[in-house]
């Protein structure tokens, strides 16, 4: 047998080496998506154009489920509610954790402790952060309303107890939990900006904010486009703050479509119908996500 020959066939013992060695890698983490997303995503499309329930077989419904949307009027209260949350949200969040960033980034003392501090909210247990804000914004007695009697707000809202105001109590208390997450995530990215782009920036007699815009947006733009992606979906599928902070109460303002699902699912036990709610859901995010894509090459291309 030539050299080339025993050359040849190491060379073909060692790609089927690495490749069952990728492969053994690859295999857990795509079985485990297989059973736990990939199968029931797919069950969801089918059981959305069925009637079924714990209790019985699934009948083919066809559109029905769909139909019944249209006239459901707790969906749509569901669906803008959705859209409140994620149109304040968003915004706030990334105005919020970007600030906390480019403070948490300077060289001070103890700015660890303040990162770990500003973290903290993110891991700590839901039912926790539910109560504790529920205590503070109560109308009565909570600190948060006292303060507001003390700077002269004679009729400060009711907060969790008011139709009007319950959104707005979880879109803080929301944006409290996640800032700290995206903080981290925002820091990394300034990270990543070289110094030397701001020395030259100084050096051409650029101030504070028009380093900012300049030099810290641009750099940022890939950190930013990340974080609204994530964040956007995330508060497109808001749940447990909302069930344990309101109930979807007072009346249904802070009904979203998540809990919506989840009442429909696991409470009516009407199954085919809380995955066309899900459906609609997954369809919000993908769209959304398809845009955000869209206007994010675009703009690196322009």
């Amino acid at each position: 047998m030539t050299t080339s020959h025993v050359a040849g066939r190491r060379r073909g013992r060692l790609v089927w080496r690495n490749t069952a060695v990728g492969w053994s890698f690859l295999l857990p983490n795509f079985a485990g998506f297989a059973i736990l997303t990939l199968v029931p995503v797919v069950l969801l499309f089918y059981y959305s154009f069925t009637e079924w329930n714990i209790f019985g077989g699934s009948t083919w419904s066809g559109t029905a489920n769909f139909r019944q949307l249209w006239n459901d009027s707790s969906f749509w209260t569901a669906l803008r509610n959705t859209f409140y949350y994620a149109v304040f949200h968003i915004p706030l969040t990334i105005a919020v954790s970007l600030s906390l960033a480019l403070l948490l980034n300077r060289k001070l003392r103890g700015v660890a402790f303040f990162r770990t501090v500003a973290f903290f909210p993110y891991i700590t247990s839901i039912v926790a952060i539910a109560q504790i804000w529920n205590m503070l914004f109560s109308p009565g007695y909570g600190p948060v309303n006292e303060i507001l009697r003390a700077i002269g707000v004679d009729n400060p809202p009711g907060w969790t107890t008011s139709a009007d105001w319950s959104m707005p109590a979880v879109i803080i208390v929301g944006t409290w939990r996640d800032m700290g997450y995206y903080m981290l995530l925002f820091l990394a990215g300034l990270q990543t900006i070289r110094a030397e782009l701001y020395e030259a920036a100084t050096v051409d007699g650029a101030g504070p904010w028009q380093r900012f815009r300049a030099v810290t947006l641009p750099g940022l733009r890939p950190t930013t486009f990340f974080i609204t992606v994530l964040l956007t979906i995330n508060s497109f599928k808001i749940f447990d703050l909302i069930l344990v902070m309101t109930d979807g109460g007072p009346g249904q303002s802070t009904l979203v479509l998540s809990q919506y699902i989840f009442q429909k699912g696991f409470e009516e036990n009407q199954y085919g119908y809380a995955s066309a709610v899900s459906i609609v859901l997954f369809a919000i995010c993908f769209l959304v996500t398809i845009v955000q894509f869209l206007v994010n090459k675009r703009r690196d291309t322009a």
